[in-house]
């Protein structure tokens, strides 16, 4: 097991060296640094002096990957490429191009997220079980015809609407919560309540439909046929066989995403006035500010890959066999 856990740990260095060299790659070799100053100082009568004041001011007049003119080691540490590549490798993300600290932003502001995206995992994840196992509980009958077609329509509307939907009926119409908004402490959990509902309710559809798909499958498994066969009751069947078999593919999506939720959700921040990691990677696309954006795509690449370990190493706990790989 400790092999198994060390060989998958080892297989993802390289990936995650890949994913640094192709954003260093987007965003200083197609994306040059007279094109970033060019589109923060304004693209029209922009003098080559304000472009070299811009980039000087920012750290982007140094040479990409190799500094001809320095000498010893610093040809390569006095490099875009080390300044601003190398050291995400130690998670320090330096400073954004309006001069705040990158780190200090992030440790702030990935509080907010998780007060949104674990609530809404957690509890998601109960109610999308819930219903897919009594879905597939009254499998072939007309409740589960017209829960697939509920769940299918619930698929194919956009977040927006539930978000918009929300905030008109709960925020609006029934003046229960704020309809934006947040302040720290305990009085959060009234701006809370608003997109953790909705962040739950614009999920059923998706994750009822394919948790429902995953216990038919294992429903039509030889064990199931032989646990009917000894006489158990369908209800133990299906939530003492069948609901345990089950619990790789589903940790395969829970596990992925976890990482995910401390980058928090685009659409849920913006909208509701979150000041999470969401709505700070998309004010500073908004702005052009190029090195928050880099900061994010890194830590997101990071966190993904550490998600997809802990989904290897999770498969070790739930299914003895991967242990003997």
């Amino acid at each position: 097991m400790i092999a198994y856990i060390i060989r998958r740990t080892l297989y993802a260095v390289p990936i995650l060296i890949g994913v640094n060299l192709l954003t260093f790659f987007l965003f200083f070799v197609v994306n040059s640094p007279d094109d970033m100053a060019r589109m923060h100082l304004g693209m029209k009568r922009v003098t080559p002096a304000a472009v070299e004041q811009w980039k000087h001011a920012h750290g982007y007049d140094q040479p990409l990957l190799w500094n001809a003119a320095a000498g010893g080691a610093a040809k390569l540490t006095d490099t875009i490429f080390y300044a601003k590549s190398v050291r995400l490798f130690m998670f320090d993300f330096g400073r954004s191009d309006e001069g705040r600290d990158i780190g200090y932003d992030i440790r702030q502001r990935m509080w907010p997220s998780l007060a949104i995206a674990i609530p809404t995992l957690l509890i998601g994840l109960l109610v999308n079980i819930t219903f897919a196992m009594l879905i597939a509980f009254f499998r072939g009958t007309a409740f589960d015809l017209a829960a697939v077609v509920l769940c299918v329509m619930m698929m194919s509307v956009s977040t927006l609407f539930y978000i918009i939907g929300g905030q008109f009926l709960i925020g609006k119409i029934f003046d229960l919560v704020p309809i934006s908004g947040y302040l720290p402490g305990i009085e959060a959990w009234k701006f809370l309540i608003l997109p953790v509902a909705v962040g739950i309710v614009s999920g059923i559809g998706m994750g009822t439909r394919w948790y429902r798909t995953i216990f038919l499958e294992e429903l039509g498994k030889d064990y199931i046929r032989t646990a009917r066969a000894k006489g158990l009751s369908e209800r133990l069947v299906l939530f003492r066989h069948a609901l345990r078999n089950a619990l790789v593919p589903i940790l395969t999506g829970i596990v992925a995403v976890l990482p995910l939720l401390f980058m928090g959700s685009l659409l849920l921040e913006s909208f509701f006035g979150i000041p999470g990691l969401g709505s700070y990677t998309i004010d500073a696309i908004n702005s052009q500010d190029f090195a928050i954006v880099r900061a994010m795509v890194f830590l997101g690449s990071a966190l993904y890959i550490i998600g997809l370990l802990l989904t290897d190493i999770s498969y070790t706990v739930v299914d003895p066999r991967v242990r003997l790989r």
